[in-house]
C-alpha cells in the first residue's frame, strides 16, 4: 500500500537539508532546548574542534512504544535562539576578565560574529526557498482540485490504527491516518457493528481533524474487548482496516455485576441435592410485538447461602444466551427469561434447566406467538427466520420460511430489503415479488455489513415485515474468517498477507464452473479462481448464450465481479443457456472457461406433496394430539403447518406458526366440548405443498389420567441407564418428537371392549402395521414404547433432550372406565375365534374361517426393570396373531392392596409395537398386577391373564436384570441360532456379554449347562451339535463387571428338526459380476413377507443393499460390495412356520465373491505362464506364453510399440492350439528393437494379454546377452573351455588351478602362463576327463598374479585367464586360511619353567595367517608378561608369572581376510586345569632355578696332566653357582690342604686354582675339584704324572 508523504518530501527534494547541514552544525527534532542553547566558550570551542559525527535526520514521529504515529515537519531555528547567545555575551563584556582579554580575542570574535550572520542569512534565505515552495505545492493541489478526474482515487490509510492492551477502566484511543479525494466518509464499527457515539454520550469519542480519524474509548470493561473496524469509503471504493482491543483485569478484583463470591468454605461435598421447581409457567400464548415472561420457583434443598446453582434456558433443546431480544434473571429461588419483542421465531418448547453437584431438574413447556394484527385486512403474516446462507463481494444470499397465515389468499411472492448497519435507511431488492425462498440480493459495497429483512404479498396488500437477520459482510468467506476475532481476540492475532504481485501477466482460465443454483426468477454460477493469477486485483465476466448456438453475450458489461460467485437475473424461463467466465486484471482478459452444460431455466425443487392420513387424538381439555403422515418425496422440507376448524365453521386457525420437522404434534388452545377437524401441508423453499385431506372430527376432551396438563412433565435428573427403556424418567414426544406414527383412517378397526377410547388408537396403529407396498416402515411406529425401546431417530442437542424425551401418549387414556369387574364381550371373542385355556394363558384353538381375527392373548408378563414409580414389563407373543400382523399391544394395570384388587387402569392408549413397555406413575412400595392386550388390523383382542403380583420398589441389585424375548430361528437339525434383547435393567456397570444356557426339554433342572465358556458380546448365538428330534429350551444370562445377574425366562421348547421344504440362502454372482444372496421358501401364505437383517438386526443404509422380491423368492444384491458387508445375512420369513435362514460372509468370503465378481465382469483367458523371454543358440530371442485352455477359434495379436507385428524374416510367430503356447522367435535383437512386446489374445468374450518391457538397462542386458550367446555359439566351435579356469583349496592345503575343456582331439594343445610367462606346456594331452590342472604347494604371496590357459589347435583357440590379485587372492587365501584352521587341535595347556603355555598344531602354517588371541572374549593385548609365537606348526601363547587374574578363558581364532571372524579353539584355565598347570610351572621353574645356581665346575682342567719333576703345575678352573659354592680339592679321593708344596686358592669366588711349586713323583696321581652349594655337587677329574728325563734318570742312578 503507498503511504502519503509531506509536501516537501515530494519530487525528490530535501527542504531541511540546507539549514540542518550548510552551517556544520545541526539540532534533532528531539533535542532539548537545555541543549540548544551554546555559549561563548562553546562556540569558539567549536572553531577549532572539528565537526562532530551527526546522526541520519528522522522524520517520522513516534510514541514511547517505538510506534510511527505521523510525520513531522523539521522546525528551524529562528534567530531568538540566538539572542540567548548575545545576551550571555554582554553580560560577560562587564567582567574584568572579559576586558583583559578581549583585545586578544578581537579577532577571533570578529570571525565568530562573521559566521553567525552568514547563518542567520543562510536560514533566511533557506525558510523563504520552503515557504515558496510551499506556496508552490498548494498553488498545484488547488490546480489538481479544479480537475477532479485526475486527483480521485479511492481511500487509503496512510497509518492504520493498531490493536490494544489495556486494563479495565482505562481509557483507550484508536487512531488512523486516510487518504483520498473525495475526502472519504469514515465509519467505525465493533464486531462489525456500527459504533453510534451519539447513543453512547460518554462512552465513545469520534473526531475527524485533517485526515486523521480516532475513536476514544471511555472506562474500558470487559464488553469493550472486541475487534474494531474503521471503514473509509468515497465514489472511488471502500478500504477498511481492524484493530483489536483487550481489556484485562487485575487479579482479585471483581465486577460488581457478576455474581458475588463465595466467602468461607462451602461444604457442599457429600451433600446431595434435592430440586424442585414449583410455580410453573403453562403453554403460553402471545402476540408478535409483545413482551412475554417465564418464570419458575427453584427450591433446593438443602439451602447453602452461597451456593450457585447452573441455570439454563433453552427453546427447542437450542441454549439462549442473553441478547435484545432474551433477558434472563436469577433472583437465588426464582428463574425468568423475558422476551421482550415477540416474533415468530421465538415460538417453540422452552425449557428450564437447574443443574446442581446432585444431578439436574428441568421443567418444559410451549410458547405459541401468533401473527400481529395486519396493517391492511386480509395481508398475510409476515415471513420468518431470515438468515443469509452465502455471502461473498458481490451479493448475499437470503432465505426466510413462508408464513403459516397467507390472509385468504395466496401469497404472491416476498420482497427483500437491505439496510446498511448503522443507518436506517431500507432498500427495496427486487422489483417483483418471488416466489422462491431465497435470493440473491447484489449491488453491495464490498465490506460493509447489511441487515435483511423480507415482507410478503398477496393480492390484498404487504405483510408487515419480518424479524432483521443478523448483520452480515459482503466479503468473501476466507477474508471474514480472517477477519473473526471476537471470541477471544487475545490469545491470537490478526495476520493479513497479500501476495505478491505478477507484473505483467494476464490471469489464467478459472476452473470447475457450474451452476450450484437455478430457479425460475435466477441462476447462481460458482468456479474456482486460475492458479495463475497475474497482477492482484484479479475480477471476472460472466458471458451466456442459448443452448446450441455460439453467441456469447458479456453478462457483467459495467462492473466486473469479484469474487467466484455470481447470480444472474432477466432469464428467460423456459430456456437453456450455457456460461462460461473470463479472468481480468491490469495486464488484460484471460481466456474463458470451459462452457457449463445447458441450464433449463425454472425451479428445479418442487413444493412438497400433500401429508396424509391426518389422525386427532384426546389429550387433554384444550388439547389434542394430531399425527400425520409425512410427505412422500419431499425435498429440503422445511416443517409443516397444521390448521385446525370447529366442525360446521369452516373457519381455519393455524395451531402452529413456525413450521415443525416432525409428523406428530399437540395442537392447544382449544375449546373444550367442541369437535375440531384438522388439516395439515409441508413447506420447503419452492413453496408450500397442498393441504392435506381433512382429518376425522374429535371432541375436545380429556383422555384417562387427565392428559399431559399443557403438554408438559416435569423429568427427573440423571440416573439409571442410557438405555430408553431403562431411563427412569418419562419421554416427552410433543410438539419436538421425531418419532411418528402414521395413522390409516380408511381402516376398520373394532373397538376394544372394556377401553372404547382405544377404537381411534387401534386404527392408526393398524395402518402402521405394514403398508400394502411391502416396505418396512418400521421407523414409522409411534407410540410410547417406540419412543422408549427404539428411541428417537435423532438425538437431540447434549445436555437437554437427550434427558427431556417424555411421551405424551405415556400419559394418555380413555375415560370412563370401569374397570375389570366386566367381562370380555362375547363379540371379542367371536371376533377372536379362540378358545382360551385359562390356566396356561394360552391359546389352544385354531382360528375360524374368518379370514381376519383379532390375536390371542400374550402370556408370560415379567418384569424387566423396577424404579420408585415406574415398572418395565415384558411379554411373549400370542401364540396366534388372528391372521394378520400383530400392530401393537395395550397394557392395562391394577393396584392390590392387601390381596385387594383395585380398577384396571389404561397404562397405554396408542398401542406399543414392542413386547416390553414402562408403565409409569406407580406408586412406590405398592403391590400391581399387569394384563396386555394384542391388536391387529382385525381389533384388540382378550387380554392376557392377570400376571403376578408385583412390588414397585427399586431395584439396587449391582448384577444385570434378565434379558428379554427370546427368539429362535434357523432352525435345523443338528443346530439353531437363538436371539434375545438386552436387559433393560444395567446394573450398577453397562452389559459386556451374555452366557447362554440349554438343556432338553424334559430333562430336570439339573441338567442345564453352558454353551459358551467365554462371555458373548452379541444378541444372538448359534447352537450346534443337537440331537435331531430332540426338543431344547434355553435361558441367558446378562455379565457386567459387578458379576453375571438373573437368568432370562425359559425359551419355548423347539424340535431340532429340519422342516420338509427348509431351504438355505445361496450366494450368487451372475455373468455381469453382480453378487447377491438368494432364499426361496415353499411353504408362504399371501401374507408372507421376506425380512432380510445383517448381524440379526435391520437394515437400515438402503444404499448398499437392493431387495427384490418375487414370488416365494427374494434376493438381496449388493450395490458396491466391500468390508462394510462383511457380517452375517439372514432371512426371515413371516406368517410362516418359522422358515427362515442365514448366510456367513467373512473377509475372506467377500475376498472370494470379489475374486469370482471380476472374473465375470471382465473374462480373461487364464495364463499358466506370463510372456517370457528366454535365449536360443546362436543368441536368438524367443518370446513367449502358455494358456491353460483355448479354443480353436482362439486368435492372437503381435504388438510391438503399439504397431501389429507380421510373419517375415525377422519375426517367426508360432501359436500351438493343443497346448496353448504362443511364441515369437527372433535371430537377434538390433537397437531399435527396445520396446514394448504385447501378446494380445482373445477367444470369443474372454480376452488376455500380456506384455514385457524392454527398455533402458534391461533392453541393454538382454541385448548384450543376445551377443554373447551368439559369439558363445561361434566359439564352441573349436577347442573351448566349458567350465573356464578356476581354483580348490585341497586338505593340505594345497591351491589347485583347474578347468575344464571340450571338443578337443590329440593335436590340441594347453599352455599355462603367469604374469605373462609360460610356466607349463603340455603337448600330448589325454583329456580322459577334460579337466587342466595346476598344483601350487605352500602357496604364498609370491603366487599371486594372473594365470592363464591357451587352448589351440588347426580349428583355432580359446583362452581363460584366472586373476589372483588383490580381492581375488585375498579370498583364495580364506579359503587356504579356512582348511589351516579346520586342522587346527584343541587348544592344550602345557606348563614351562616360565609360565603357562596355550599351544595348538596345524597341518600346515602360513606366514599370512591371521590369528588372534582372545581373553574372556577380548583380544588381548601382548606384553612382556603375555606372548605368542610359532614354532614349526605350532602356535602358542606363553602367560609368563601366572596369577590368579590370568584364569579364565582364552581362545584362539583364526580369521579371515575380510575382517570377519573364523573359527575358533577355546580352553577354560581355571580349576583344576590352573591349579596343575601352576603346581608344574612353579616345580619347572624351582627346577630351573636349581639348575641355574647349583655349584659347576666349567673348564680349564684337563684331563690328564704330564709334567717334568722339578717343574711347577698350575691348573685354573671357573666355579659358579649361588650362593658361593664351597670347593674341595682331592688326591687319590683324598682331601688336599693348601701348604707351601702345594697351593690352593679361590679368587672372586670364580676362579680355583691348583698350584704344585716344583711337582715330584711323589704328586702323581688322580685329582679332582668338588664344588658344592644348597643346590648341588659337581666335580671335575684330572690326572697328574710326573716323568724324569732320562738324562736325569741316569744321572741319578
Amino acid at each position: 500500500m503507498s503511504t502519503s508523504v509531506p509536501f516537501y518530501r515530494k519530487y525528490g527534494r530535501s527542504y531541511d537539508r540546507g539549514y540542518r547541514y550548510q552551517s556544520g552544525s545541526g539540532y534533532s527534532v528531539r533535542t532539548s532546548a537545555g541543549t540548544r542553547t551554546r555559549g561563548l566558550d562553546r562556540s569558539s570551542q567549536s572553531r577549532s574542534d572539528p565537526l562532530p559525527k551527526r546522526a541520519n535526520p528522522s522524520y517520522l514521529a513516534v510514541d514511547r512504544e517505538n510506534q510511527i504515529i505521523g510525520y513531522v515537519v523539521p522546525v528551524f531555528r529562528t534567530s531568538q535562539e540566538f539572542a540567548a547567545g548575545y545576551s550571555d555575551e554582554s553580560r560577560l563584556r562587564n567582567t574584568a576578565t572579559y576586558m583583559e582579554r578581549r583585545d586578544m580575542f578581537t579577532s577571533g570574535l570578529e570571525m565568530e560574529r562573521s559566521e553567525q550572520i552568514s547563518r542567520k542569512e543562510t536560514m533566511r534565505e533557506s525558510a523563504q526557498r520552503i515557504s515558496l515552495n510551499k506556496t508552490l505545492y498548494e498553488h498545484e493541489e488547488h490546480f489538481k482540485r479544479m480537475n477532479e478526474d485526475s486527483l480521485m482515487h479511492v481511500p487509503e490509510f496512510i497509518i492504520k490504527p493498531r490493536s490494544h492492551t489495556v486494563w479495565e477502566k482505562q481509557c483507550v484511543r484508536l487512531h488512523c491516518t486516510i487518504s483520498g479525494w473525495p475526502d472519504p466518509r469514515v465509519v467505525w464499527y465493533k464486531n462489525n457493528v456500527a459504533i453510534d457515539h451519539l447513543a453512547n454520550a460518554g462512552k465513545y469519542k469520534i473526531e475527524s481533524k485533517y485526515s486523521v480519524h480516532s475513536l476514544e474509548i471511555n472506562k474500558c470493561d470487559f464488553e469493550d474487548t472486541a475487534q474494531y473496524r474503521v471503514s473509509a469509503m468515497n465514489v472511488k471504493g471502500e478500504v477498511s482496516a481492524y484493530a483489536s482491543v483487550v481489556v484485562k483485569r487485575f487479579k482479585g478484583e471483581v465486577d460488581e455485576f457478576l455474581p458475588a463470591p463465595r466467602h468461607g468454605p462451602v461444604s457442599e461435598y457429600g451433600i446431595t441435592f434435592q430440586t424442585n421447581i414449583v410455580d410453573n409457567f403453562g403453554v403460553s400464548f402471545g402476540k408478535e410485538g409483545e413482551t412475554m415472561s417465564l418464570g419458575c420457583t427453584v427450591i433446593i434443598y438443602p439451602a447453602l447461602h452461597h451456593y450457585q446453582p447452573e441455570v439454563q434456558w433453552y427453546r427447542d433443546g437450542v441454549l439462549l444466551s442473553p441478547s435484545k431480544w432474551n433477558h434472563m434473571h436469577w433472583s437465588g429461588d426464582r428463574a425468568t427469561l423475558t422476551l421482550t419483542h415477540l416474533n415468530k421465531e421465538d415460538e417453540g418448547l422452552y425449557t428450564l434447566r437447574v443443574t446442581t453437584k446432585s444431578g439436574y431438574k428441568s421443567y418444559s413447556a410451549y410458547v405459541f406467538v401468533r401473527d400481529a394484527e395486519a396493517e391492511v385486512e386480509g395481508a398475510p403474516g409476515a415471513p420468518l427466520d431470515v438468515c443469509c446462507l452465502d455471502a461473498n463481494k458481490d451479493y448475499i444470499i437470503v432465505s426466510w420460511k413462508q408464513p403459516a397465515v397467507d390472509g385468504g389468499s395466496s401469497i404472491l411472492g416476498y420482497f427483500v430489503d437491505r439496510c446498511e448497519v448503522g443507518t436506517t435507511h431500507w432498500i427495496q431488492c427486487n422489483d417483483t415479488p418471488i416466489k422462491f425462498a431465497r435470493f440473491p440480493v447484489t449491488g453491495l459495497v464490498e465490506g460493509r455489513s447489511y441487515i435483511f429483512r423480507v415482507r410478503a404479498v398477496n393480492q390484498s396488500g404487504m405483510s408487515r415485515p419480518s424479524r432483521v437477520s443478523e448483520p452480515v459482510a459482503a466479503m468473501d468467506p476466507a477474508d471474514r474468517a480472517r477477519m473473526r476475532g471476537n471470541t477471544a481476540p487475545w490469545t491470537g492475532q490478526i495476520i493479513v498477507t497479500e501476495e505478491e504481485p505478477a507484473e505483467g501477466i494476464v490471469p489464467g482460465r478459472p476452473q470447475e464452473l457450474q451452476v450450484t443454483e437455478a430457479t425460475k426468477n435466477y441462476l447462481v454460477l460458482s468456479w474456482k479462481p486460475p492458479g495463475e493469477k497475474g497482477l492482484e486485483g484479479v475480477m471476472y465476466y460472466v458471458e451466456k448464450c442459448v443452448s446450441g448456438t455460439d453467441s456469447w453475450q458479456r453478462v457483467n458489461t459495467e462492473i466486473p465481479v469479484k469474487s467466484p460467485r455470481f447470480a444472474l437475473f432477466d432469464l428467460a424461463e423456459g430456456n437453456s443457456y450455457c456460461f462460461r467466465v473470463r479472468c481480468c486484471n491490469a495486464a488484460g482478459v484471460g481466456e474463458p472457461s470451459d462452457p457449463t452444460e445447458a441450464t433449463t431455466v425454472g425451479d428445479k425443487l418442487d413444493t412438497p406433496s400433500a401429508p396424509s392420513k391426518v389422525v386427532p387424538t384426546r389429550n387433554t381439555d384444550t388439547s389434542v394430539v394430531v399425527s400425520w403422515e409425512a410427505s412422500r418425496d419431499a425435498k429440503e422440507l422445511v416443517g409443516y403447518y397444521i390448521e385446525a376448524s370447529v366442525v360446521g365453521s369452516n373457519i381455519w386457525e393455524p395451531c402452529n406458526n413456525k413450521p415443525v420437522n416432525v409428523t406428530r404434534f399437540i395442537c392447544h388452545g382449544l375449546t373444550t366440548g367442541e369437535k375440531y377437524v384438522f388439516r395439515v401441508r409441508a413447506v420447503n423453499a419452492a413453496g408450500l405443498s397442498p393441504f392435506s385431506p381433512e382429518s376425522e372430527p374429535v371432541e375436545v376432551k380429556a383422555a384417562i389420567g387427565g392428559g399431559i396438563p399443557h403438554g408438559v412433565l416435569p423429568e427427573t435428573g440423571p440416573g439409571g441407564n442410557d438405555d430408553r427403556l431403562t431411563a427412569h424418567k418419562p419421554y416427552w414426544t410433543g410438539a419436538h418428537d421425531t418419532v411418528q406414527l402414521p395413522a390409516d383412517t380408511k381402516s376398520k378397526a373394532r373397538a376394544d371392549p372394556e377401553f372404547p377410547e382405544r377404537g381411534s388408537e387401534v386404527a392408526a396403529v393398524a395402518a402402521s402395521s405394514g403398508p400394502s407396498d411391502g416396505k418396512n416402515h418400521e421407523s414409522e411406529r409411534g407410540g410410547v414404547a417406540q419412543a422408549l425401546v427404539n428411541g428417537s431417530p435423532s438425538e437431540p442437542p447434549p445436555g437437554l433432550l437427550c434427558e427431556a424425551r417424555t411421551d405424551v401418549a405415556a400419559h394418555l387414556g380413555s375415560p370412563g372406565v370401569e374397570g375389570p369387574a366386566k367381562k370380555t364381550a362375547p363379540g371379542a371373542k367371536r371376533a377372536c375365534g379362540l378358545s382360551v385355556d385359562a390356566s396356561a394363558n394360552k391359546e389352544s384353538a385354531r382360528p375360524d374361517a374368518r379370514a381376519e381375527a383379532s390375536p390371542a392373548p400374550p402370556y408370560g408378563i415379567s418384569v424387566l426393570e423396577c424404579v420408585r414409580d415406574s415398572m418395565v414389563l415384558g411379554w411373549k407373543q400370542p401364540t396366534f396373531i388372528g391372521g394378520a400382523d400383530i400392530s401393537g399391544y395395550f397394557v392395562d394395570y391394577r393396584e392390590v392392596v392387601d390381596g385387594v384388587e383395585g380398577k384396571w387402569q389404561e397404562a397405554n392408549i396408542r398401542a406399543v409395537s414392542e413386547r416390553a413397555y414402562r408403565v409409569t406413575d406407580l406408586k412406590e412400595n405398592k403391590k400391581y398386577q399387569f394384563q396386555v392386550r394384542a391388536a391387529n388390523i382385525a381389533g384388540v383382542g382378550i387380554p392376557s391373564l392377570p400376571s403376578d403380583t408385583f412390588l414397585c420398589e427399586e431395584w439396587t441389585i449391582a448384577v444385570p436384570g434378565p434379558p428379554h424375548d427370546l427368539q429362535l430361528r434357523e432352525v435345523r437339525g443338528n443346530s439353531m441360532v437363538l436371539l434375545w434383547k438386552s436387559p433393560v435393567y444395567q446394573g450398577r456397570d453397562p452389559v459386556n456379554g451374555f452366557y447362554v444356557d440349554m438343556k432338553e426339554a424334559e430333562a430336570p433342572e439339573e441338567a442345564w449347562r453352558g454353551l459358551n465358556t467365554k462371555v458373548t458380546e452379541n444378541s444372538f448365538f448359534k447352537v450346534k451339535n443337537l440331537k435331531e428330534q430332540e426338543s431344547y429350551v434355553f435361558r441367558v444370562r446378562a455379565q457386567n463387571q459387578a458379576g453375571v445377574g438373573k437368568s432370562s425366562d425359559i425359551s419355548e421348547p423347539v424340535q431340532a428338526v429340519t422342516k420338509p421344504g427348509t431351504k438355505e440362502i445361496l450366494v450368487d454372482v451372475d455373468d455381469d459380476g453382480v453378487i447377491s444372496l438368494n432364499f426361496e421358501c415353499a411353504n408362504m401364505t399371501p401374507d408372507s413377507k421376506f425380512v432380510w437383517s445383517k448381524n440379526y438386526e435391520d437394515m437400515d443404509d438402503s444404499s448398499r443393499l437392493t431387495m427384490e422380491t418375487k414370488g416365494n423368492k427374494s434376493k438381496v444384491t449388493f450395490n458396491s460390495p466391500g468390508e462394510e458387508d462383511i457380517g452375517i445375512y439372514s432371512c426371515l420369513v413371516t406368517h410362516t412356520d418359522g422358515a427362515s435362514s442365514s448366510y456367513t460372509i467373512s473377509p475372506e468370503e467377500m475376498k472370494r465373491l470379489l475374486e469370482i465378481s471380476h472374473d465375470h465382469k471382465f473374462p480373461t483367458i487364464p495364463l499358466k505362464s506370463d510372456l517370457a523371454v528366454e535365449m536360443l543358440e546362436k543368441g536368438r530371442v524367443r518370446f513367449w506364453l502358455q494358456a491353460e485352455k483355448i479354443s480353436a477359434n482362439a486368435k492372437v495379436d503381435y504388438v510391438f510399440n503399439d504397431n501389429v507385428m507380421a510373419q517375415g524374416e525377422k519375426y517367426k510367430m508360432n501359436f500351438d492350439k493343443n497346448t496353448g503356447v504362443v511364441e515369437l522367435i527372433m535371430e537377434s535383437l538390433m537397437p531399435e528393437d527396445e520396446g514394448t512386446f504385447t501378446f494380445q489374445m482373445q477367444d470369443g468374450k474372454a480376452t488376455n494379454q500380456s506384455s514385457l518391457v524392454l527398455i533402458g538397462e534391461v533392453f541393454k542386458d538382454l541385448q548384450k546377452e543376445s551377443e554373447f550367446q551368439r559369439k558363445e555359439w561361434f566359439r564352441k566351435q573349436g577347442p573351448h573351455f566349458i567350465e573356464y579356469l578356476g581354483y580348490e583349496v585341497t586338505p593340505e592345503c594345497c591351491v589347485v588351478l583347474k578347468c575344464k575343456v571340450g571338443n578337443i582331439k590329440k593335436e590340441t594343445s594347453a599352455l599355462w602362463y603367469k604374469d605373462g610367462r609360460e610356466i607349463k606346456a603340455d603337448q600330448n594331452l589325454g583329456f580322459t576327463e577334460g579337466v587342466l590342472k595346476l598344483e601350487i604347494a605352500q602357496i604364498s604371496k609370491k603366487d599371486a598374479g594372473v594365470y592363464e590357459t591357451v587352448l589351440k589347435d588347426e580349428r583355432g583357440q580359446d583362452t581363460s585367464k584366472l586373476n589372483l590379485t588383490d580381492q581375488c587372492f585375498k579370498d583364495l587365501m580364506s579359503e587356504v586360511f579356512n582348511y589351516i584352521a579346520n586342522s587346527s587341535t584343541p587348544l592344550k595347556i602345557t606348563s614351562t619353567d616360565q609360565g603357562i603355555r596355550l599351544y595348538t598344531f596345524v597341518s600346515y602354517y602360513n606366514d599370512l595367517l591371521p590369528v588372534t588371541w582372545h581373553y574372556k572374549d577380548s583380544a588381548i593385548a601382548f606384553s612382556d608378561r603375555l606372548k605368542s609365537g610359532v614354532v614349526g606348526d605350532q602356535l602358542w601363547l606363553q602367560i609368563s608369572e601366572p596369577t590368579e587374574k590370568d584364569m579364565g578363558k582364552y581362545a584362539i581364532e583364526f580369521n579371515s581376510n575380510d575382517g570377519k571372524g573364523g573359527l575358533r579353539r577355546t580352553v577354560e584355565l581355571s580349576g583344576q586345569a590352573y591349579e596343575d598347570a601352576l603346581a608344574e610351572f612353579k616345580r619347572l621353574k624351582a627346577a630351573a632355578i636349581a639348575e641355574k645356581n647349583r655349584a659347576r665346575v666349567a673348564g680349564g682342567l684337563p684331563d690328564v696332566v704330564t709334567i717334568q719333576e722339578g717343574k711347577a703345575l698350575n691348573l685354573t678352573c671357573n666355579i659358579s653357582g649361588e650362593p658361593l659354592p664351597q670347593v674341595t680339592w682331592l688326591k687319590n679321593d683324598k682331601e688336599l690342604t693348601s701348604d707351601e708344596h702345594c697351593i690352593l686358592r679361590l679368587e672372586s669366588g670364580k676362579f680355583a686354582s691348583f698350584t704344585i711349586t716344583a711337582v715330584s713323583t711323589a704328586d702323581t696321581g688322580k685329582y679332582s675339584i668338588l664344588v658344592k652349594n644348597k643346590y648341588g655337587t659337581e666335580s671335575a677329574e684330572f690326572t697328574v704324572s710326573v716323568f724324569i728325563p732320562d738324562e736325569v734318570a741316569a744321572r741319578k742312578k
